[in-house]
């Protein structure tokens, strides 16, 4: 793991550039997407897992860290559709169980880790339809989920609402981050949200 703040760390991983986060409080902890890899599993067990949307890279892994708190929005959606996505890009089969958020919301909810401060964000439809935002302040860092992507261009799939795109970006900039923690890719700053290129079509399944 990377500490890019004190107490929040990144986990990089090379399939699909993808990057979990990790926030640490006085004894308590918050993973911030499962991934698609248990591996993590066996060094960390943390309270709570908060997922970014329910794309099958940042949810599958959720069994392996159990037991603990599954947050999401409540429109996120975690069911055998997900394995269908998978499959286009593992054909192995799934060999785990698909966990359900077991604690939901609307807009935000501030949950407490260990002390610390962390708020989740539901600015609108964009990537997904319940795309989440994980805000620690005593930080200024944000964790974006597919909203942001370093690397590579932002993906719009068949759930997207890239005509909503800007204005969540912007909604998630009024916190005034100092970092930018994309669903893939390295951590950015405000600057590299503000020039982002919106995707305009659907054009492929997003990860």
């Amino acid at each position: 793991m990377i500490e890019i703040a004190d107490g929040v760390f990144i986990r990089r991983h090379t399939e699909l550039d993808l990057t979990l986060g990790y926030i640490v409080g006085s004894g308590d902890s918050l993973l911030v997407d499962s991934g698609m890899d248990p591996a993590l599993a066996d060094r960390i067990q943390p309270s709570r897992i908060v997922l970014t949307h329910n794309h099958f890279d940042h949810v599958l892994a959720t069994e392996a860290f159990l037991p603990c708190e599954v947050w999401a929005h409540e429109d996120c959606v975690v069911d055998e559709s997900l394995l269908e996505s998978r499959a286009k890009y593992y054909p192995e089969p799934f060999e785990g169980r698909l966990i359900a958020p077991t604690h939901t919301f609307r807009d935000t909810v501030t949950l407490d880790v260990g002390g610390r401060r962390v708020d989740l964000h539901h600015f609108g439809p964009a990537h997904s339809s319940h795309d989440v935002i994980v805000h620690v302040p005593d930080a200024g860092v944000v964790f974006a989920g597919d909203l942001v992507e370093e690397g590579a261009p932002a993906q719009a799939g068949s759930d997207a609402t890239p005509s909503n795109w800007r204005h969540v970006l912007d909604r998630m900039l009024e916190l005034n981050p100092r970092i930018v923690v994309p669903g893939h890719g390295n951590p950015v700053d405000a600057q590299f949200v503000r020039e982002m290129v919106i995707p305009d079509v659907a054009s492929q399944e997003a990860t």
